[in-house]
């Protein structure tokens, strides 16, 4: 396979890297869960951030960016989509956001 042909190559349906496991608490509501759906059926450069998930805080905020001209721009995106979130809702989480996965 060329240079070329893997830049073609659809990222849509790959978790791409994982660096820590994406979890919801059961019965959870909010848009974390479709974006992250949404990040797995991107095509192109895509991540997903989130603070980490915490039983004593039962509250993730989440961040996404789609299709972004490359694997950075796209983490740079979901980061600041995600503390966007963090100062919007101003709910105590169990941490800051950190990139759960990229592609």
């Amino acid at each position: 396979m060329t240079h070329g042909a893997f830049a073609a190559e659809s990222l849509s349906g790959s978790k791409g890297h994982v660096r820590f496991p994406v979890y919801s608490a059961p019965g959870t509501v909010g848009g974390c869960g479709k974006s992250y759906s949404k990040y797995i059926a991107a095509r192109g450069h895509s991540a997903y951030a989130m603070t980490p998930f915490n039983w004593a805080t039962e509250f993730t905020i989440c961040g996404v960016s789609l299709n972004a001209r490359s694997q950075q721009a796209a983490e740079e995106g979901a980061l600041k989509s995600c503390e966007s979130g963090r100062k919007k809702w101003k709910v105590s989480t169990a941490g800051t956001c950190s990139i759960a996965a990229s592609k």
